[in-house]
């Protein structure tokens, strides 16, 4: 009969908890998790007059996402689904329901907002506000 020998795995368990928690970290704190069955890609840039989310949807139209603009939340959520008479052989394509919600950092001008979907990619232009925009001030002579 063998002997109870003292495991030794600890050291690699204690790396891996150190490495979750370290991504937990960085976490940015302005942006939910995402949920649902897929995650599309998400890309959020500031122009001098507005903000820009890209989202990566391939493979959906418009009428299969839908967007919400509610106390500089921004959520986006959309459906792709399969073809329901195929039979399948192989499939590897993510499909199902997401939702990804992000906090603005400023605030936009809801009214404005403006959406479209091209070649698998939403773009979704939110307008800053005038006071988001800033204000540049001259100096003067003394």
């Amino acid at each position: 009969m063998r002997g109870l020998m003292p495991w030794t795995g600890i050291e690699s368990l204690q790396r891996e908890m150190d490495r979750l928690l370290d991504r937990i970290a960085r976490v940015k704190r302005t942006e939910l998790p995402a949920l649902g069955d897929w995650v599309p890609s998400l890309d959020v840039a500031e122009t001098a007059d507005s903000l820009v989310a890209t989202v990566e949807v391939p493979g959906l139209e418009r009428q299969d996402v839908e967007i919400a603009l509610h106390d500089g939340l921004l959520t986006i959520t959309g459906e792709k689904r399969r073809e329901p008479k195929a039979r399948y052989h192989h499939a590897e394509r993510a499909c199902g329901t997401f939702v990804r919600s992000l906090r603005l950092p400023m605030a936009v001008d809801a009214a404005r907002v403006t959406a479209t979907v091209k070649n698998g990619l939403l773009t979704v232009t939110l307008p800053k506000t005038p006071a988001a925009r800033g204000t540049m001030i001259p100096i003067g002579e003394v």
